[in-house]
C-alpha cells in the first residue's frame, strides 16, 4: 500500500471533459478484463471511509465512491455513507437505500459536481480485505452497468496496526480464466470460519494497486484535527482499545495449530503459522511500543 503523497497532484483534481468523453465512447475495459490496474483515493474520501467503518464496529457498513476515470485508473474524490442495515457478515441494501442513492446523484448534478459514482465500499471487521461470494456477486452486477470498483476496509486491523487496511478489487467476466501468476495475492490472515469462502472466490476477482493523494488544503485540515485530538491519543492505549481483536488473533493461531476451527478445519503447516504469527506481531508491536513509551514518560517516576 502506497504512502499518501504530500504534494498537491493538481492533475488529479482537474476534471478532464475530453478524457471522460473518450472513455465513455471507447469503453476499453469491456475488451480487457485487466484494463484497470490502479485506484487513487483522496485524503478526504479515505478519512470518510475509515471513520464510517470504525463507527460501524463489528457490523459491516457500506457506501458509494464518487469520482472519475482516467486511463487504467479510478480517481476517488469523495465517499458517501449509505443508510444500510448491516450484520457481522454482510450488508443488505433495500428500496430506501436505492432512493437515497438516486437523490444523492440528482443533488450532485444540481450543484454542478461533475464526478460520477464509480464504485462502492464496505467493511470487513477483523477478517481482512478480500471479496466474499456475496461481494463478488454484487460487484459483478455493478460492472455490468459500467466501469465500477469495489473497496474493502478492515477497521479492526486498521486501528490495531495504525495503518489503513484497505483493498480495491474488480471481478472477472463470467467464463474468464485468469492468469495463473497474477502477482496480486500477498499473504493475508483469514479467520478459520471464512477460509472456505475466501478460497472459493479467489479466482473471481483481482486486486488493484491503491494509492492516496491530498492537496495543501487537506494537509492543513488534518493538521488541525491532529492538534485537537492529541490529548485523546496520549490517554488512550491501543492495547486496551483493540484487546478483543488481539485476543481473536491468538485464538485463530491456536486453531491453526490444533485444527479445531470448525467444519473442514485442519492443522496449518509451519510456514503458514509463521506468517500468521509475524502478521499478528507486526500489528501488535506498535501498540505495545507506544504503551511502554507512555508508561515511561507519564507514569514511572
Amino acid at each position: 500500500m502506497a504512502v499518501p503523497s504530500t504534494n498537491w497532484e493538481s492533475e488529479l483534481y482537474t476534471y478532464d471533459v475530453k478524457t471522460s468523453h473518450d472513455f465513455l465512447f471507447s469503453q476499453p475495459h469491456t475488451n480487457d478484463p485487466l484494463y484497470f490496474s490502479q485506484v487513487k483515493v483522496s485524503a478526504v474520501a479515505l478519512l470518510k471511509i475509515v471513520m464510517h467503518a470504525c463507527n460501524g464496529g463489528n457490523l459491516e457498513i457500506m457506501g458509494l465512491l464518487s469520482g472519475r476515470i482516467i486511463p487504467h485508473a479510478f480517481i476517488i474524490m469523495d465517499a458517501l455513507p449509505l443508510p444500510i442495515e448491516g450484520t457481522e457478515t454482510r450488508v443488505t441494501a433495500d428500496d430506501e437505500t436505492a432512493q437515497y442513492m438516486i437523490r444523492y446523484m440528482e443533488s450532485s448534478e444540481k450543484v454542478g459536481r461533475k464526478e460520477n459514482v464509480v464504485g462502492w465500499y464496505h467493511s470487513h471487521p477483523g477478517f481482512g480485505c478480500w471479496m466474499s461470494g456475496i461481494d463478488c456477486d454484487t460487484q459483478s452486477l455493478n460492472q455490468q452497468l459500467g466501469a465500477y470498483v469495489a473497496i474493502v476496509v478492515d477497521p479492526y486491523r486498521t486501528m490495531a496496526s495504525g495503518r489503513v487496511e484497505i483493498g480495491a478489487f474488480r471481478t472477472y467476466p463470467i467464463g474468464y480464466v485468469p492468469p495463473k501468476d497474477r502477482g496480486d495475492n500477498p499473504y493475508i490472515t483469514i479467520p478459520t470460519g471464512k477460509i472456505d469462502d475466501w478460497g472459493k472466490q479467489a479466482n473471481r476477482y483481482y486486486k488493484l494497486e491503491t494509492s492516496f493523494f491530498k492537496s495543501a488544503t487537506d494537509i492543513q485540515v488534518m493538521e488541525q484535527l491532529a492538534k485537537k485530538s492529541w490529548t485523546n491519543t496520549l490517554t488512550t492505549s491501543a492495547l486496551v482499545v483493540n484487546s478483543s481483536y488481539f485476543t481473536l488473533q491468538a485464538q485463530e493461531q491456536v486453531q491453526m495449530i490444533t485444527g479445531e476451527g470448525g467444519t473442514g478445519s485442519k492443522k496449518s503447516d509451519k510456514t503458514q503459522l509463521r506468517k500468521a504469527s509475524m502478521k499478528a506481531l507486526s500489528e501488535q508491536s506498535p501498540a505495545l511500543a507506544t504503551h511502554i513509551l507512555k508508561h515511561l514518560i507519564f507514569v514511572k517516576q
